[in-house]
């Protein structure tokens, strides 16, 4: 009797098969958010936990674990008897988003700055030097992928691991609008600039020049980012100044 083949569906071809591991769910979740990023699952699309499952080669409880999580985060909705539904971010909650990472982040690295050690910094600067490889090379996913861990470091230095956590979450729904400034408001080697700037008031062990920095940095971006996404007007961020730095 020969093996019964899985059911084919829509996504076939689409997502990559994963196999099974201890940490399945965590790794569904990131397919997942790869693929919206990517486009591979469109906004708006509608998809079942079964096909999904299906799709990824495994079974519908890691996949629904994985759904939960990003339901939790706006990035997927569940629709009763329908399945989910891929969200698309507005051009308000982009603000909203972006003045979250301002509130943060700008104290966080300050914080970061208190507490920097000598891994800290060879952890940036090996970041920020990956950044910089990539960046010559006009590669902009690895460049993006250093960019997050270099936040990442400073965040957890800061010494609060659920903000580290919680600034990844509004990474990811940044991400997953598929906005980006390379390539139309700036180029990669201004982006690493920004970092450059950062790490050396750490390194300087200017909490007050690194917050200001980084405040500089994240409010750049957002006023870009918001620029492009509503047509090129030059928006009026009532956040901006939230935050000392």
């Amino acid at each position: 009797m020969s093996e019964e083949k899985p059911p084919t569906n829509e996504t076939d071809g689409m997502l990559e098969e994963i196999k099974a591991d201890p940490s399945i769910t965590d790794r569904v979740r990131e397919s997942i958010l790869g693929a919206i990023v990517e486009g591979r699952l469109q906004p708006g699309s509608l998809h079942s936990v079964q096909t999904l499952a299906t799709a990824f080669g495994v079974s519908r409880t890691p996949v629904r674990e994985a759904l939960i999580d990003l339901s939790g985060q706006g990035v997927v909705k569940f629709e009763r008897n329908r399945g989910v539904r891929i969200l698309q971010t507005s051009i308000h909650d982009l603000e909203e988003i972006l003045a979250l990472r301002l509130l943060l982040e700008v104290p966080a690295t300050y914080r970061a700055v208190e507490n920097a050690n000598p891994e800290l910094l060879g952890g940036l600067k090996a970041e920020l030097a990956e950044m910089e490889t990539a960046a010559a090379a006009g590669d902009e996913v690895t460049m993006m992928r250093h960019d997050r861990r270099f936040h990442e470091l400073i965040n957890e230095a800061s010494g609060n691991n659920r903000l580290a956590t919680y600034v990844e979450s509004l990474r990811d729904l940044i991400l997953t609008r598929g906005v980006s400034t390379v390539g139309r408001s700036r180029e990669l080697p201004e982006i690493v600039a920004e970092h450059t700037a950062i790490v050396a008031a750490i390194e300087a062990g200017d909490a007050e020049g690194a917050a200001g920095t980084m405040k500089e940095h994240l409010v750049n971006t957002g006023r870009l980012l918001l620029a492009q996404e509503s047509g090129g007007l030059d928006p009026a961020l009532g956040w901006a100044d939230l935050v000392a730095g």
